[in-house]
């Protein structure tokens, strides 16, 4: 069956359609959150130091629920649980204009660790479209769901810079109005229109005993987990390290507020745009090279960013920062989806998550006070080793690939 059939033929293209809303509206969410929260945190923070504490938290809180979601997915359902992902996003929203209102940061920082609950469960929007179709169309279906965010990636920045005005009392509580509408109507999406499937491997009647469960230390050491993780924490790492001081970096540098809003929204088209292709492009020149190729991107980012300080500099490197991750994301994720089986699962899906977030936390949790006191270009270049390292791990699974296939080859001959 060719690949671009198996996707539109089984029930998973309705469902991952409905995600590609859903991510739509988590990604319009998030970027008002990316865009604002730093800058708000410093107007809010008693210490300036404290000033991406609220944004880090988002990352945190993601990083602590992630694992938990994985097994409250399994037990309750992907509906409900996103439903409960998505009402998290709508609390969190209400608890920042309360906090802004009223200027209170650690107020502030529960609402915005409440935002990162929701983007928790959202993270597994994509895994829940690719473990609804067959192997071949997992990255299309991958694809499909982050393709929901290119809009939102340009209303999101849009709608921060509109509705941060609103209240002229309380500047930026309007924005955070927005992220609580957003969660609303994801909760509505949801509700009436998802629905829970069985994926094509649990319904398939060849296989009469299923292999049993691998521990969770032996799937761990396969090279196929090992290139997901380290292109999907690498990307993410990286990509956030790097998002989290841009705007305040910017405005060092004597830009605008305005203009780092405008830089994370081309940063935000960087990150979702290369969707509507990416699953095809893997298809058609293979995933390893499309994994080296966000690397590249991400390696072109910090060359950029380390030499210029200039508007035009920041645009090409959070642009290429942005499609370096969509590349490593999608890629990664669909190396993710297939290294382990469906009784493996909850707790393959959690770790990778756990490991994700735990690094992007920390990540976000340095970026402030690394660039206060080093600087943007050297910021940049503190990526390098970590994009290093993942280029070589996933050399290492595209040689054990290509040594798995010329053993095949050779054994049936």
């Amino acid at each position: 069956m060719r690949p671009s059939l198996s996707f539109h033929r089984d029930g998973g293209s309705r469902n991952a359609a409905i995600l590609a809303l859903c991510q739509g509206l988590f990604t319009c969410a998030i970027s008002i959150d990316l865009t604002l929260t730093a800058l708000t945190g410093w107007q809010l923070a008693p210490d300036k130091a404290l000033a991406t504490l609220p944004f880090a938290l988002i990352t945190v809180a993601g990083a602590v629920v992630t694992w938990f979601a994985a097994f409250l997915i399994q037990r309750l359902g992907r509906r409900w649980s996103f439903v409960l992902g998505a009402a998290s996003c709508c609390v969190g929203g209400l608890i920042s204009v309360w906090s802004v209102w009223h200027a209170h940061f650690w107020s502030f920082c529960v609402g915005t660790a409440l935002v990162g609950v929701f983007q928790a469960f959202a993270q597994y929007y994509r895994l829940a479209a690719a473990d609804a179709v067959d192997e071949p169309a997992k990255s299309r279906a991958i694809s499909t769901v982050l393709a929901g965010g290119v809009i939102a990636a340009l209303v999101g920045p849009a709608l921060a810079a509109w509705s941060k005005d609103w209240f002229p009392t309380a500047l930026f509580a309007g924005a955070y109005l927005v992220v609580a509408g957003m969660g609303l109507l994801s909760v509505l999406v949801l509700v009436l229109f998802y629905r829970d499937q069985r994926e094509p491997a649990a319904a398939a009647p060849s296989q009469a005993e299923p292999a049993p469960a691998r521990p969770l230390t032996v799937i761990a050491r396969t090279p196929v987990f090992m290139a997901s993780v380290a292109n999907n924490v690498a990307g993410s790492m990286v990509m956030m390290f790097i998002m989290t001081a841009a705007p305040l970096a910017a405005v060092a540098c004597h830009h605008g507020i305005d203009d780092g809003a405008a830089i994370i929204q081309w940063h935000l088209v960087g990150m979702y745009a290369p969707s509507f292709f990416a699953g095809r492009l893997i298809q058609r020149i293979g995933l390893g090279p499309v994994l080296l190729a966000g690397l590249g991107m991400n390696l072109g980012c910090a060359l950029i960013a380390m030499q210029s300080t200039t508007l035009p500099a920041f645009y090409v490197a959070l642009l290429l920062l942005g499609v370096g991750w969509n590349f490593m994301f999608v890629g990664g994720t669909t190396l993710l989806a297939q290294s382990y089986t469906p009784a493996e699962r909850a707790k393959t899906q959690g770790l990778a998550e756990l490991m994700r977030y735990a690094a992007t936390a920390l990540a976000t949790l340095g970026a402030g006070p690394l660039l206060a006191r080093f600087g943007w270009a050297t910021l940049n270049a503190a990526i390098l080793p970590v994009l290093l390292l993942s280029a070589l791990v996933t050399l290492r699974w595209m040689w054990a690939r290509r040594a798995g296939r010329t053993a095949l080859a050779a054994g049936l001959r």
